[in-house]
């Protein structure tokens, strides 16, 4: 049964077997069918290159989007986590 929280299935399930998160295939789905998915595509990539970053600036991002146990992670361990939240 279709969750009525996603507005666009097709894309959800998409992001899922590419192995996305619920979440982040839900926010990207969400918003690919409120903007349209070329304006959501157009939006991406704006995080910038995560090696580029220190230690601090990674776990001030995990901190801002809620990755749990993050205090323990190392530079690689927070570089994962946020590419895969």
């Amino acid at each position: 049964m279709p969750d009525p929280s996603i507005k666009d299935e097709k894309t959800y399930e998409a992001l899922r077997d590419e192995g996305a998160s619920k979440e982040k295939a839900a926010r990207i789905a969400n918003a690919a069918a409120r903007d349209g998915r070329s304006t959501v595509g157009e939006r991406g990539g704006e995080a910038g290159n995560y090696e580029d970053m220190t230690k601090d600036q990674l776990y001030e991002r995990a901190q801002r989007v809620g990755i749990d146990g993050r205090s323990d992670m190392s530079k690689d361990e927070l570089i994962t986590a946020l590419r895969n939240h």
